[in-house]
């Protein structure tokens, strides 16, 4: 059955942001150093239950937002459509985590979903993208 893996946090200031979380629950925060702004965030450790997230550079979302491990993206996607909600994003790639895409149901909550993949690798026209920081 997929479950909930990984929630996101949007800021407008990020590295503020993870400060606040870092202060207020001692989770562990870094910067992932990729061509975007995120933040990695661990809320604990693997022994205990609970998932972990990241802290986004705010863009159009509103609110946390979290992510369905699913087996096939391609698949879900077309599942989405098909049962009335949206596909907001092709699917993309995480390099050397998976394949991602956002979706929205009925009623206007987007969600995200993501076949877990560590050979994932960009696509030519996503390095392109990722070059021209159209990511």
């Amino acid at each position: 059955m997929p479950r909930v893996i990984h929630f996101e946090i949007p800021s407008g200031d990020p590295k503020h942001l993870a400060e606040f979380y870092r202060r207020l629950f001692g989770w562990e925060i870094t910067n992932w150093g990729g061509p975007v702004e995120y933040w990695l965030v661990a809320t604990g450790p693997e022994s205990e239950p609970g998932i972990h997230g990241a802290i986004a550079r705010r863009d159009v979302r509103e609110g946390t937002r979290n992510t369905v491990s699913v087996a096939s993206a391609d698949e879900t996607l077309k599942r989405v459509v098909g049962i009335g909600g949206k596909a907001l994003s092709p699917k993309m790639t995480v390099p050397g985590v998976g394949y991602h895409a956002l979706c929205q149901d009925p009623e206007g909550n987007v969600f995200g979903i993501m076949e877990m993949d560590p050979a994932a690798k960009w696509t030519p026209e996503e390095e392109e993208r990722v070059k021209r920081g159209r990511l």
